[in-house]
């Protein structure tokens, strides 16, 4: 006979509030003890990151840079050091200690484009010295936070913002199109992907101002697991099998040995190693030409290393002349890395400063409130330099791609560089 759900639905909802009420002394201790652990980690990792101090350089260079994006790859290589190691439980549950990371950021105001770095202080000289063994001609200095000139609330009544984080739209192995695609034998046609928003930037009017965040946190070999898994499901591959036990190989081998010595009378013998080399010959397809590309750009990500990485978009202006179509420029400028059989970077839609307003969606009620409070929430993110809960790795030749130094054909007119070249006084100058 059957039964109908509405029947029984009382019955075990009865029985679930009784295990509830009888065992509550022994699930709510549990549940208050993870409550607890959270807290716990979350006021240590205030306090560690509270006692961190941190430096604010601004990076200008000469107007004649020859150098490809390469050197800012073996820039963010020599960073990569940072990465000690995976904390322990102690650092994490006792000390509170996080990964530090750093903060390259490009600014435009109405004024001219800047380069800046946040970084810890114990790393200042890490970060001098890899900027010039690269670029010797650049002058790094300390700089005023130029966050500190903006209100500490935003938007107000006479600015309103935009803003919304970037993260891989694919998985992290998958490479986004990186600074080789955009390279030329000829100089003339070489092209700098950079220069695409420092052109926004050049173009920005009083009380404008665009800011690009790239919080980057070197991590260790552990994410490339997952290019290995992609590779493995490319070729079709099995995973290895764990190796069996000293007594089960024996046996394995014994048993093995005696079929082939009573099988050889009749056929040739075939032993293990044989017969899996054969079955991986067959099971490997073939790969067509795009395939076995997007296999080569996922080895060749995997193959150097990794940051945890957040890009983060603002664009500010008087509320009463707000528009979209700087935003849109910089959106577009992100297209350019990006392609269909590989990777590309998309919006966060939690962090993007706009709900839909349409009227058949449930989405769309409080939309003002919900518009302000996102607006506040990457106002204040942007501020704090503070690593969002969704992050993408990047390999160094990726972030080398999407923030460098632009090459002496960009043509952007306020682009802040050096005028004069610092020259070091002779060693033989008297100076008494």
């Amino acid at each position: 006979m059957d039964m109908n759900i509405w029947e029984i639905a009382p019955s075990i909802g009865r029985f679930i509030s009784e295990f509830l009420i009888s065992s509550w002394w022994v699930i709510m201790p549990i549940g208050l003890f993870f409550i607890f652990i959270n807290f716990w980690c979350w006021g240590l990792r205030v306090l560690f990151l509270q006692k961190m101090e941190w430096v604010f350089l601004e990076i200008r260079l000469p107007r004649n840079i020859l150098k490809t994006p390469k050197a800012m790859e073996n820039i963010f290589t020599g960073l990569h050091s940072l990465y000690s190691g995976e904390l322990s439980w102690e650092d994490i549950y006792l000390k509170g200690k996080v990964m530090p990371w750093y903060s390259f950021e490009i600014v435009g105001y109405a004024g001219g484009v800047s380069f800046y770095v946040r970084a810890p202080e114990f790393t200042r000289n890490l970060v001098e010295s890899a900027v010039y063994s690269e670029y010797p001609d650049a002058e790094i200095s300390l700089a005023d936070d130029y966050i500190n000139f903006m209100p500490n609330v935003l938007p107000n009544n006479t600015y309103d913002i935009w803003g919304n984080d970037y993260v891989l739209s694919k998985d992290n192995p998958y490479p986004i199109k990186t600074y080789p695609y955009f390279e030329s034998p000829s100089e003339e046609q070489r092209l700098d992907p950079v220069s695409a928003i420092t052109e926004v930037m050049s173009k920005l009017h009083e009380g404008e101002a665009i800011w690009l965040q790239y919080l980057m946190m070197p991590v260790g070999e552990k994410w490339k697991e997952e290019g290995d898994e992609i590779r493995d499901k490319m070729y079709a591959r099995k995973k290895p099998s764990s190796p069996p036990s000293f007594l089960g190989g024996l046996i394995d081998g014994l048993l093995e040995f005696f079929k082939n010595l009573l099988k050889g009378v009749i056929e040739e013998p075939i032993w293990a190693d044989e017969k899996k080399q054969n079955e991986d010959k067959l099971q490997t397809p073939h790969l067509s030409p795009g395939e076995r590309n997007v296999l080569e750009a996922v080895e060749n990500k995997v193959s150097k290393f990794g940051f945890e990485t957040a890009v983060r978009f603002v664009y500010i202006d008087k509320a009463d002349e707000f528009t979209q179509l700087n935003v849109s420029a910089i959106s577009g400028a992100f297209k350019q890395f990006g392609t269909q059989d590989m990777n590309s970077f998309k919006i966060v839609s939690d962090t993007k400063t706009f709900v839909t307003s349409s009227k058949f969606t449930t989405k769309s009620w409080f939309r003002k409130s919900k518009v302000h409070a996102r607006k506040r929430a990457i106002y204040d993110a942007y501020r704090l330099r503070s690593i969002p809960s969704k992050t993408s790795i990047l390999c160094t030749e990726e972030l080398a791609t999407i923030y460098h130094f632009p090459l002496s054909s960009v043509e952007a007119p306020l682009l802040r560089r050096l005028e004069t070249r610092k020259g070091e006084p002779p060693v033989s100058l008297p100076i008494a």
